[in-house]
């Protein structure tokens, strides 16, 4: 029954992936890949099954006939009889299962195979051996393979032979005359251990070209002990296997121990003489005392394979001062129109929670993604961009029924500028509500807004059977007051001291009227090639899919192949399901991409566009290897943690063995959030180890080409790539061996000094104008801080702009080690510390209000340096109801620091304070006038300023104890203060 049950299982599984494949147009990758797997598994096993076997068998028909009468063999007697009526069955279940273990080990390596049989030549040679890096990225790995498997295979026949020799007394340890093996048994184990010693000279002669991945020096590959000493060293012992393997192979003639015995104690001396002792010497009494001249040539190799390997050898590196020639008055005019991504991706997620979720079981992430679309006038606007996705049926309401057939997508595309606001610190939205309505859709066009495929929702969800919920015909009523481009406020400079605006004080403000009285763009309800249908009652519409993704359950016996798939019998009872009915599964973009492309490996952070008129996910997929010469290799999980894939923000996908050392952003890929269409683009079409894969799977990539206008607008440079190469850049900017070997130019990545944690901080998306460059580029940024200390290093960026002929091109302002400049961690204590934020955040701090330091961003600025940092505040004890609110911007230029209610505001305070007043002498002093006095500027006023500004703190920390009274003063000493700076 246990079988029958396996079997069904794995004719389910089986079965269901090869129509999933089919679904999606990638048949050719499941039979390639399982046809690959048959033919290792055929050859393993039966070069197992033939070694193995044909050493049990030689055993058996060499044994003696007449056996020495002994205590050993009349116990050995009573196993030969109860053996020997069934040698035959116990012959084939011992060749069967050795043979079937090596098969399915040997079908795991067909990744392996296929690079062997597929290898396609990188162009560059490797220096000690003067061999194209294809022969260790794809020659060398499969050789060890192979040898490992016959290594197995003789190993396990010598065994099997001794076995069987000593049952039928071929091989004795009790015997008076001396005979402890047969002539037969010492020819047999003497071809055996033949075998085994010649396969040991292979491994050493392929063990010289492993030496390119050797650890044993200062840096990764071959140092100058593994050239000089271990290199002659595996000659010798190659030397030396050969000519134990001809005098194990001597024995057939000699038929005596000696032989053997003295070819194994010769090669087991040299093993340790020659192999072990001999390189040791060398690196302990040569090189430990002249390391550095010894091991440079060989650090300056590891450092150019190093950055060719992570294609960080073409960065541009450009000493950068960081600081400014320009006055005071001259920063502040420079400052003017400057446009910053205030908008904190990881924090106005809750934002979109709270206005846009209209219903519990709609999801967006915890953080959402930076993209770039035009506006009205057609200039690119970085926009914070999410789906509305489906999480699953209300609590209350989930069961099979509803969370698989009736709640089955999400819907519709969500958007807001990533620099404006409305006057109560809320993003403005670009694409709003349901149906979806803004700018956005007036500017792409009429697209698909329901999304079947996401990252949340259930494991498999069945159209064309129930009527689907859609969407809520009332949810205009939920977010009925949406910010829209009409209430961005324009940020202008306050003369007055800033104030932070608690959330309680939102109602107290002039709101402007909702503006969502426009009608949603056209085709913006996303109802072209969908049945729509209005719930009678008037509360929710209801859809039924036409589009062509899953997998049509055309008869009954599909349906019992996905019921013991999922095993759930509902598929098989439910009388809904028709034949017409699609099965859609796998709808996580992720696992669509790495199961029609298995030799990828797909970045952590896909997102939505809106592209050719539907939504689709686009996913950076790489093509890696462990097998560069001399390249350093790092933990790829490591590389890529930052605060948003610390914990659940974000999970990143390990690759096999986890550890890397050559990394190509090769492939973009799309897939429809609509009907799960996957396709695959060539993006880096010279990629050696992509071309390798083309021959193997051959009409499954599509060449770059093929992308439309609009989804080039869309690419992006990766971020797991970025963090892979910014984990390389810590070291490999160094360029010069000897200081390479000192390290005491290393960085390292600063800890997020927002996130409360010591993850490192994460690379921010921002569009910034790099020293030299003509216009802004969307860019991906980071900085360095020295190895040990908090002072900024290094700031890196690289052009994200598909159309920018320097896209992907890492840049990296190198600052003065001999001038100390604030590093991020110093630039959050600074703002901690600085007497005018303390002003404004105490009385938030005080409060029952959140408060909430969003993403640190630098940017360079007017010859140095700039860092921006938004300030949200969220009313405290608001539960889930309340949500972050952008109040407060802060700037740190320098080593000068300043906060102001919005960017302009801060830097202008920033700016204006470190410019001091001018002295005035006496005849240039104009008189004033009793007018003028009194307008503004006397003592008299600023004092009534300053207790106004004293009575609104008392009022706020009375405010905590929710006393009515308390906040009646505070509004009248608000009202004070307003009057103070309008006089």
């Amino acid at each position: 029954m246990v079988v029958i049950i396996a079997g069904l299982m794995l004719a389910a599984n089986f079965w269901t992936d090869y129509k999933w494949f089919s679904s999606v147009g990638y048949t050719s990758v499941f039979l390639t890949e399982l046809w690959t797997r048959v033919l290792l598994f055929a050859v393993a096993g039966l070069v197992m099954a033939v070694i193995v076997g044909a050493s049990v068998y030689f055993a058996y028909r060499s044994r003696p006939g007449i056996r020495p009468m002994s205590l050993e063999q009349q116990g050995l007697d009573r196993y030969r009889q109860s053996i020997d009526p069934h040698r035959k069955l116990f012959f084939w279940i011992a060749v069967g299962a050795l043979a079937l273990l090596a098969g399915v080990a040997a079908s795991g390596d067909w990744r392996a195979y296929l690079q062997f049989t597929n290898s396609t030549d990188f162009g560059v040679n490797d220096p000690e051996f003067g061999m194209d890096v294809a022969f260790f990225a794809f020659t060398y790995p499969f050789l060890r393979i192979l040898l490992g498997y016959l290594y197995a295979a003789v190993i396990l026949a010598f065994i099997a032979a001794v076995i069987v020799h000593y049952l039928y007394g071929g091989v004795r340890l009790q015997n008076d005359t001396g005979q402890r093996a047969t002539p037969a048994a010492r020819v047999h184990l003497s071809v055996l251990l033949g075998l085994f010693v010649l396969l040991r000279a292979g491994s050493y002669w392929l063990d010289r070209y492993g030496l390119v991945f050797s650890e044993r020096g200062y840096t990764f590959g071959a140092s100058y002990t593994d050239v000089n000493a271990v290199k002659t060293a595996l000659m010798i012992l190659t030397v030396i296997s050969v000519i134990c393997a001809v005098l194990f192979f001597a024995n057939i003639y000699f038929k005596n121990t000696m032989v053997p015995m003295a070819s194994l104690g010769l090669l087991v001396l040299s093993a340790v003489l020659v192999g072990v002792a001999y390189p040791e010497i060398v690196q302990r009494f040569q090189v430990n005392p002249n390391e550095q001249r010894l091991e440079s040539p060989y650090i300056e190799r590891n450092i150019e394979y190093t950055r060719d390997a992570y294609d960080i050898a073409d960065a541009e590196v450009e000493a950068y001062d960081a600081t400014t020639e320009l006055s005071a008055q001259d920063l502040v005019e420079e400052s003017q129109g400057t446009k910053v991504r205030l908008a904190d991706p990881s924090v106005v997620s809750q934002t979109f929670q709270q206005m846009q979720q209209v219903r519990g079981f709609y999801q967006f992430p915890d953080v959402l993604e930076v993209d770039r679309y035009p506006d009205a006038e057609g200039n690119l606007i970085d926009t914070i961009v999410a789906v509305r996705e489906l999480d699953g049926p209300p609590d209350d309401q989930d069961n099979w029924l509803n969370r698989h057939l009736i709640y089955t997508h999400g819907y519709g595309m969500v958007a807001a500028t990533g620099s404006d606001i409305d006057a109560e610190g809320r993003p403005v939205f670009t694409e709003y509500n349901i149906p979806p309505r803004g700018e956005l859709s007036e500017v792409t066009g009429e697209y698909q807004p329901r999304i079947y495929y996401g990252r949340e929702g259930a494991e498999y969800v069945i159209v064309q059977a129930e009527e689907e919920y859609d969407y809520p015909l009332d949810s205009e009523e939920d977010t009925a007051d949406v910010p829209t481009l009409d209430d961005a406020v324009d940020p202008e400079v306050s003369p007055a001291p800033d104030e932070a605006r608690a959330p309680g004080d939102a109602d107290a403000q002039e709101s402007p009227e909702p503006t969502n009285e426009d009608p949603p763009a056209e085709g913006g309800d996303g109802t072209e090639g969908t049945e729509e249908e209005a719930d009678p009652s008037g509360s929710q519409a209801y859809n039924r899919y036409d589009g062509s993704g899953g997998v049509q359950l055309s008869n009954f016996f599909d349906r019992i192949l996905y019921a013991i798939k999922y095993q759930e019998p509902n598929i098989l009872l439910n009388s809904a399901i028709t034949g017409d009915s699609r099965i859609l599964y796998e709808r996580d973009p992720l696992d669509r991409v790495e199961k029609v492309a298995p030799y990828l490996t797909v970045d952590s952070r896909p997102y939505p566009a809106v592209v050719d008129g539907k939504v689709v996910w686009i996913v950076d997929a790489y093509t890696t290897s462990d097998g560069y010469p001399y390249a350093n290799r790092i933990d790829f999980t490591q590389a890529v943690t930052d605060t948003f894939t610390d914990g659940s923000a974000q999970q990143v996908g390990a690759l096999p063995g986890n550890e890397v050392n050559y990394i190509r952003n090769s492939v973009k890929a799309t897939v429809d959030a609509y009907d799960g269409t996957v396709t695959l683009y060539a993006w880096d079409e010279e990629d050696p180890v992509l071309q390798t894969w083309m021959d193997s799977f051959p009409g499954t990539v599509t060449s770059r080409d093929e992308m439309s206008d609009e989804l080039i607008d869309h690419v992006r440079y990766p971020d797991d790539l970025f963090k892979v190469q910014r984990e390389i850049m810590r070291e490999y900017h160094v360029t010069d061996a000897a200081a390479y070997y000192g390290g005491q130019d290393f960085w390292a990545v600063p800890n997020d000094p927002t996130g409360g944690t010591e993850a490192p901080e994460p690379p921010y998306r921002q569009t910034i104008q790099y020293p030299g460059a003509e216009e802004a580029s969307f860019s991906l940024t980071s900085t360095f801080v020295p190895r040990g200390r908090e002072n900024l290093a290094a700031f890196m960026a690289v052009d994200s702009d598909p159309r920018s002929e320097d896209y992907g091109q890492l840049k990296l302002l190198e600052l003065p080690r001999s001038t100390v400049i604030f590093g991020p961690g110093q630039v959050q204590n600074a703002f901690d510390a600085d007497a005018d934020v303390r002003e404004v955040l105490l009385p938030l701090e005080q409060s029952n209000a959140e408060v909430t330091r969003g993403n640190l961003l630098t940017l360079p600025f007017a010859g140095g340096l700039l860092y921006v940092e938004p300030l949200y505040v969220q009313a405290g004890g608001g539960g889930s109801a309340s949500f972050p609110l952008l109040q407060q911007v802060m700037v740190g230029f320098g080593e000068e620091v300043a906060i102001g209610s919005n960017l302009p505001d801060a830097l202008s305070n920033l700016f204006e304070g470190a410019e001091g007043t001018p002295e005035e002498t006496p005849e240039e002093a104009p008189e004033e006038t009793p007018e003028e006095n009194e307008a503004g500027g006397g003592g008299g006023s600023d004092q009534e300023l300053t207790d106004a500004l004293n009575e609104a703190v008392e009022a706020w920390e009375e405010a905590q104890e929710s006393n009515e009274q308390a906040n009646d003063r505070l509004r009248e000493a608000l009202e004070a203060i307003e009057e103070q700076m309008n006089e």
